[in-house]
């Protein structure tokens, strides 16, 4: 190996920087402390998206949800602030913006997923004003705020793509704070809100279904189910719904709005979809239990940019980065990943300001609380909930799990390899 090769060649080089691959290294190193591991990201700072909930809900400022990507980043691992170009499975290197080529024992990808905000006309240019506000960015998350403080009548829309997207109850918990908040100043009466989800039921998990349709009623929401929204003209204040009609035909609807909250719809990056590494529809193609790539046994995937069917969430990334962490040590060794995840992922639906549902679920839709029901029950509205999303989950994300602690994660080791 000459000199170059060897500069540029790591045990383990984890693609993105995001929740998935920082949680990832910090367990690995908490198993092997002299591990040489490499992180490339062009990210200069790191986000803690599931805060921009809140701060879209008045209860975080958005500074509070962003760090500097060399705090976050373990001291150990070596930062390449560069983006990936191209994968090379078959030659065991990844290909870098700057047109280096970085050599790997074991590859994990973790880039996360792509928000499709152009797919929309006209939503790019009206995103931060005219109304037209999304949680789903940290640059416009206190614009929502700001449209809730000032709508005192009129109407006001939250929207919902087709499916996969992450975080999957973010749409509707925008829509609950908003009109929580309204409620709190006896504004709600004179406000018109709609739900337009393209999609065909409230939320994918039936057992939490009856607690947010309560929500519903409460509010005086009107559920607008398969409506997805094809345009927006921001300085008309109107949105283009597109919808199936009763004789299977498609068919568009003009609503105008006061307020527009937004879901962009979301699918894999392109660096992913045109690699050997993604599945026909170009998401990250892993077993769903080893998070193993089904063709390459060196590479490892986890997080939103993946192809199993769990909730696209910070939970569910919690869950796997041990199970990588485990199983990419296996595959250094050349022993077949024992390390299982079950799908867990969660969801704290802020249906009021100081309630939350805690949806918690594996695959197959399965409930799969953490706490005793006594404590907390997931499918009721709970203020310990909403404790927990406020006050503990970002101290166990900062201190906890992007620093190698495992606390309720804990992997399930097969006394066999699920494939021989």
């Amino acid at each position: 190996m000459n000199s170059t090769m060897q500069n540029n060649h790591h045990e383990v080089v984890i693609v993105g920087a995001g929740a998935g691959g920082l949680a990832v290294a910090a367990s690995l190193l908490k198993r092997q402390p002299g591990l040489n591991i490499a992180v490339v990201d062009p990210s200069m700072e790191h986000s803690y998206q599931p805060g921009w909930t809140l701060v879209g809900g008045g209860v975080f400022k958005r500074e509070q949800t962003r760090r500097p990507m060399a705090s976050v980043v373990p001291s150990k691992v070596k930062h390449y602030q560069q983006a990936v170009v191209a994968f090379q499975p078959d030659l065991h290197t990844i290909e870098m913006d700057c047109g280096e080529h970085l050599h790997y024992g074991v590859l994990v990808v973790a880039p996360g997923l792509k928000l499709n905000w152009d797919a929309i006309p006209g939503l790019q240019e009206t995103l931060g004003k005219n109304g037209v506000a999304s949680n789903y960015a940290w640059d416009y998350a206190p614009y929502t705020w700001q449209n809730v403080q000032q709508l005192k009548k009129g109407k006001a829309i939250f929207t919902q793509p087709p499916m996969p997207i992450k975080c999957a109850g973010a749409p509707q918990k925008a829509m609950y704070l908003a009109c929580s908040e309204w409620l709190s100043k006896g504004v709600l009466p004179d406000i018109e809100v709609e739900f337009c989800n393209a999609g065909g039921v409230l939320f994918g998990v039936a057992d939490y279904v009856p607690a947010l349709e309560s929500y519903i009623k409460k509010y005086g929401i009107d559920l607008n189910l398969g409506q997805n929204l094809v345009a927006v003209d921001g300085e008309n204040k109107i949105a283009t719904f597109e919808t199936v009609s009763e004789q299977g035909e498609k068919v568009r609807i003009e609503k105008e709005f006061d307020m527009l909250h937004v879901c962009p719809p979301q699918g894999p990056l392109d660096v992913i979809k045109d690699s050997p590494l993604s599945d026909d529809a170009g998401w990250f193609d892993v077993h769903p239990d080893t998070l193993q790539h089904k063709q390459y046994k060196d590479v490892f995937g986890l997080g939103d940019g993946t192809n199993t069917p769990n909730a696209k969430t910070a939970a569910a990334v919690r869950a796997q980065a041990p199970v990588v962490a485990e199983n990419v040590l296996s595959a250094l060794v050349n022993q077949p990943p024992r390390a299982i995840y079950d799908g867990y992922g969660s969801c704290p639906l802020t249906v009021e300001r100081g309630k939350i549902v805690l949806a918690e679920f594996a695959y197959g839709g399965k409930v799969k609380p953490s706490f005793p029901k006594w404590f907390i029950d997931g499918t009721q509205p709970s203020y310990l909930a909403w404790l927990l999303k406020e006050k503990s989950l970002p101290w166990v994300y900062w201190q906890g799990m992007l620093k190698g602690h495992e606390w309720l994660v804990t992997p399930t080791i097969s006394s066999k390899p699920p494939r021989q």
